[in-house]
């Protein structure tokens, strides 16, 4: 009798846990079905814009509308590079992103590292009013900023659009910082002893310690200046200073656009950006998830 019991006791614990480690399971199903169908809403105006590319233009405002070209045409990406200077303008964009990315992060690096760890007058309150540039639309600063340019001699140069991001990233500052908190004290004091001195500790000890922060903040920072649209259109005036996006927009006219090549031109502008995330997606998490946790 008892070992009936102990067999139906044993039967029903199993047949209670198949049924808990059932729910889980049921639960992360629809989870990933719910996550596919938000990644396939929005990968659609991507596979939208690239099949259109291919489309002539009758076929692209076609009712109803269909996602494959009947007719495959690459007449857009014809006149996209031979419209518009794109060689010149994907080399200006590609050095300016490049330009303020380095130098941004070694500012950002050095700004962070003063405010984390140097215990200067007024470092919190100063902290604080850098924090708070991040609430000001740049809209907001574009006329002072464009007299200072002009002070400058800067405009319709590229200098106008690389310093000014370039030297202030208050956004770069606050992650790194967060960041640099969370690195042990005692790793510089041990330094110091040693005798190495401030410029020695940073090089040697924060900047190897901050390289995933550094790598998401630099996709970031890359990718904001590669898009950037507003800034350039202000500042150049001179069409071999164009950067691909002000390239992008001579597609589309007050009255008449040229859709196909102007999606050719869209994807083209678009293809090194999807590559840049689909490669470093896992750096960007970390970094942003590390220096979240940091206090």
């Amino acid at each position: 009798m008892s070992t009936f019991s102990d067999t139906h006791s044993h039967a029903a614990t199993t047949a209670k846990g198949a049924s808990g480690s059932g729910r889980p399971a049921r639960r992360n199903l629809m989870l990933h079905a719910v996550l596919l169908v938000c990644a396939i809403g929005m990968a659609l105006p991507f596979a939208w814009m690239l099949f259109s590319s291919f489309k002539p233009l009758g076929e692209i405002f076609m009712q109803p509308p269909k996602l494959l070209p009947q007719d495959w045409n690459e007449q857009g990406y014809r006149t996209a590079l031979g419209g518009a200077d794109f060689v010149r303008g994907f080399w200006n964009s590609t050095y300016i992103a490049l330009t303020v990315t380095a130098v941004s992060l070694l500012t950002s690096a050095m700004a962070a590292y003063a405010f984390a760890r140097i215990d200067f007058w007024g470092r919190r309150p100063l902290f604080m009013v850098f924090l708070a540039t991040m609430m000001v639309p740049g809209q907001l600063t574009i006329i002072p900023l464009y007299i200072i340019m002009g002070w400058l001699g800067w405009v319709d140069t590229h200098a106008a659009i690389i310093v000014p991001p370039a030297l202030f990233n208050a956004f770069g500052v606050f992650l790194l910082r967060q960041y640099i908190r969370g690195i042990p004290v005692e790793l510089e004091e041990a330094a110091q002893i040693d005798g190495a001195g401030r410029v020695r500790r940073f090089v040697t000890i924060i900047l190897p310690l901050l390289r995933t922060p550094l790598t998401a903040l630099g996709i970031f920072t890359f990718l904001g200046q590669w898009n950037n649209f507003f800034f350039p259109l202000i500042f150049l005036n001179s069409s071999e200073k164009f950067t691909l996006p002000l390239l992008v927009n001579q597609f589309k006219g007050q009255y008449v656009s040229d859709w196909p090549a102007l999606m050719a031109a869209t994807t083209l502008l678009a293809a090194p950006m999807l590559l840049v995330f689909a490669f470093a997606q896992r750096q960007i998490v970390e970094g942003i998830a590390l220096s979240g946790s940091k206090s």
